[in-house]
């Protein structure tokens, strides 16, 4: 017997269009991640699932509702947090653009201190300010194992979403059900690595849409 997963990430958020560290903060859905959220549905029309699952946050909720439209067969509707985005701590609300103007000017300052550059001026202070900052951004976004300050690194999701899987494999495989989840985009990386069996580089590189969905088949 086959089972069947459907994973997919809540629509674009007001949050995501400012390019604002989400985390665990509450934006709603823009008009575009309320569209995202109808292509997803429309996508899993003929799919048939018993269980469907959300997080706290609206978005994932609210991107679920959409889907739910076209699931009158869906028995039950779970919140597990276990799925939730990966908290981005004293970084969240704050903007990308924020972010790499603070940490590229602090980076600057403290190699100055140390000798490390020499005075820079106009354009090339400047420049380098902004190089400096995006180095730490991508640290942030993309490093495994670096958690943000007072939040959560990647390494930390997937301990929750492995534990997530264990409990959802045993629940499917004992009451024989298909399952649709409505997650987050960094919740989404360990799942999608483990069922598409992803290095952890893989895994990293993974942009995940707004506007589809993943299949998994679970045998039982």
């Amino acid at each position: 017997m086959k089972l069947k997963i459907y994973l997919f990430r809540h629509g674009q958020t007001y949050y995501n269009k400012k390019h604002i560290f989400t985390g665990w903060k509450d934006s709603k859905l823009t008009p575009k991640g309320i569209k995202d959220a109808k292509k997803v549905a429309n996508k899993l029309k003929q799919k048939k699932f018993q269980i469907a699952y959300q997080t706290r946050l609206s978005r994932s909720k609210d991107t679920l509702k959409h889907v739910l439209k076209f699931h009158p067969e869906c028995q039950k509707i779970i919140k597990d947090d276990r799925m939730i985005e990966r908290s981005y701590g004293k970084l969240q609300g704050q903007s990308h653009k924020t972010f790499v103007e603070e940490e590229g000017k602090e980076d600057y300052q403290t190699l100055l201190h140390w000798h490390k550059v020499d005075h820079l001026n106009g354009k090339e202070r400047k420049d380098f300010i902004k190089k400096m900052g995006e180095a730490e951004l991508k640290i942030v976004r993309r490093s495994y194992d670096v958690p943000p300050p007072k939040g959560e690194s990647v390494k930390m999701v997937e301990k929750r979403v492995n534990s997530f899987i264990k409990d959802l494999l045993k629940k499917m495989k004992k009451e024989r059900i298909n399952v649709a989840i409505s997650a987050h985009g960094n919740s989404m990386r360990p799942f999608r690595k483990y069922f598409e069996k992803l290095s952890r580089e893989q895994m990293m590189e993974l942009e995940n849409p707004w506007d589809d969905y993943f299949e998994y088949t679970v045998n039982v």
